[in-house]
């Protein structure tokens, strides 16, 4: 697939419900959580506590982020594997659901949350799905960490990551964005970007790898990726064995019309 169809193809045509149950464990033990502060500016102004959908939860990072603040958090997730995997908490409850079709009911939460996910939704019936389950005075917040290309490590990273994809369209997702800035379901529409790091040994770098859905997690290419992965971490390891991946997360936040 070339650059350019690349830049076309809609990520939720990308078989986005399934493309990550072979990789659970991966994601689990290896994908980066979320700056405080990012999370600080989604619930700021709230009184709590809230109710919150986070949609496209995954595995429960954001989710648990959010409860652990005392916002009662449900988790809306269509891929069964992410959903089991995922680690109980008094403050999240479970549902099997889409952004397209979230079964919750009218005007029943104060916030809507997509972490890392967003990119997979199909944008007109998302985002009218999530006006339906806004409160009047509910917001929504798109959230993604962002890889710092300015970072010479993350850099490198990325490099190998582009190659071995194949130059997938996930990995330039930016333009994802323009549905929520265009819709008339939305508006006030405000940006804000947090620095943040990710600490990695060895074997967490390699996993961070796998946990993408388009990187091969076998066979020769696989084996290449891992080859080139572990000179990357010998290069850029500190004394301690770490290497880090520089992120800087975005947050959209927007008011429900």
């Amino acid at each position: 697939m070339s650059e350019t169809n690349n830049e076309i193809t809609p990520l939720h045509t990308l078989n986005p419900l399934h493309r990550f149950s072979d990789r659970v464990e991966d994601y689990v033990k290896y994908r980066p959580s979320y700056p405080e502060a990012a999370i600080d500016k989604i619930l700021e102004n709230f009184t709590l506590p809230i109710a919150v959908a986070d949609v496209g939860a995954g595995t429960g990072i954001s989710a648990r982020q959010l409860a652990s603040r005392g916002v009662n958090v449900i988790a809306i997730e269509p891929n069964a594997a992410m959903r089991n995997a995922a680690e109980s908490n008094q403050n999240v409850e479970w549902k099997n659901g889409t952004a397209e079709a979230t079964n919750l009911p009218d005007a029943s939460v104060d916030l809507i949350t997509c972490f890392q996910a967003f990119h997979w939704f199909t944008p007109e019936p998302t985002l009218a799905e999530f006006r339906r389950i806004l409160k009047p005075s509910g917001r929504l917040a798109v959230v993604w960490n962002n890889r710092d290309k300015n970072d010479e490590f993350t850099a490198e990273y990325s490099r190998i990551i582009r190659a071995v994809s194949n130059n997938h369209p996930a990995e330039s997702r930016m333009k994802s964005v323009e549905p929520l800035l265009e819709t008339p379901y939305f508006n006030n529409i405000q940006e804000y970007n947090f620095v943040f790091q990710q600490e990695l040994d060895k074997n967490g770098l390699i996993g961070r790898a796998k946990s993408s859905s388009y990187v091969p997690n076998q066979g020769e290419v696989y084996e290449q990726v891992v080859d080139d992965l572990e000179h990357l971490y010998q290069r850029f390891k500190n004394q301690q064995g770490f290497v880090y991946m520089s992120y800087s997360t975005s947050v959209h936040l927007g008011e429900a019309n």
